[in-house]
């Protein structure tokens, strides 16, 4: 490991122990730390969840995690693309021969022969390499980041990172969805599924990191394509959940996903929201839903 990035990261934890960051958010916060295209988000106490939103987000609690690194933008096609080279692998979509794609046409999902994380809305359909990758089970990002030398995020984790060291704020960058009247992140503005304005810019997927980072430096936690997270889902899980460093149920049959998509809508789905939860099978493909990964403190 580089010397100067060594340097940099015993500077930063220092100042962190001496703030008392493991008691919350400090006022007057070290420099971000990052390296591996990953940010250092430093261990705290943060209230998780909201109490007046959907069952599964409630009850709001006070929840302490450790310091991790966390990708400061979701993995791209070209990253992938970058993995299935040297490894060979196959991702489910692949081995199944189709995958879920959502249709504008009709407004509805579909199942579609022959798409895969190449070509997210069938054979016809062609990725971006700076797109973020999608139709990607948890399997497959699992496998990904244990090539990398990473792992999932903890929903736990996500939250806090989405957050950006915002307390209580619905978005990750304050309460109100439109600043200064305009959107701030991928989501779908207009009726869905009748009508897309694109205001945003994209009527889609858009690039990683289109849109300004949250306070801990952190890209399209908000929108853009849904998120796997290492833990099993149980909609009641916040009434049992521990305090410090929440892992999830110990077995499920579903995963959690987190952040919303472009295909969130004021008018359907504000799955935007940083408190927001959703799930799906762990061998689900979409073309809204993708990854970023998440690495142990030391294990650089």
């Amino acid at each position: 490991m580089p010397f100067k990035f060594l340097l940099a990261l015993s500077c930063a934890l220092a100042l962190c122990a001496a703030q008392g960051c493991g008691k919350g958010e400090p006022s007057g916060a070290p420099p971000r730390v990052e390296h591996d295209g990953m940010v250092l988000i430093r261990g705290g106490t943060f209230r998780m969840g909201s109490g007046d939103e959907m069952p599964d987000e409630a009850p709001a609690h006070e929840v302490e995690v450790g310091s991790f690194w966390v990708d400061a933008r979701e993995v791209s096609v070209a990253e992938f693309e970058q993995f299935v080279e040297a490894t060979g692998y196959k991702t489910d979509a692949e081995q199944f021969g189709w995958s879920g794609a959502f249709d504008k046409a009709s407004g509805d999902w579909k199942r579609v022969d022959g798409a895969d994380w190449r070509h997210p809305e069938g054979p016809n359909s062609q990725a971006a390499p700076n797109e973020p990758v999608c139709q990607v089970s948890w399997r497959d990002a699992s496998e990904y980041a244990r090539w990398k030398v990473k792992r999932l995020p903890t929903e736990a984790e996500w939250e806090y990172a989405a957050r950006g060291g915002l307390a209580g704020k619905r978005y990750a960058w304050g309460d109100e969805l439109r600043p200064q009247g305009k959107p701030v992140a991928n989501w779908w503005q207009g009726e869905f599924p009748a009508r897309d304005t694109g205001e945003d810019g994209f009527k889609g997927r858009a690039p990683v990191g289109s849109f300004a980072p949250n306070g801990y430096g952190l890209y399209d936690v908000a929108g853009n394509v849904w998120e796997w997270c290492a833990d099993w889902y149980a909609e009641a899980y916040y009434d049992a959940s521990p305090r410090a460093n929440p892992s999830g149920p110990s077995a499920g049959e579903e995963r959690v996903i987190r952040g919303g998509s472009w295909m969130c809508s004021e008018n359907f789905c504000s799955n935007y929201r940083v408190a927001a939860r959703s799930h799906a099978t762990p061998d689900t493909g979409l073309d809204n839903l993708g990854f970023r990964c998440a690495r142990d403190v030391g294990a650089e």
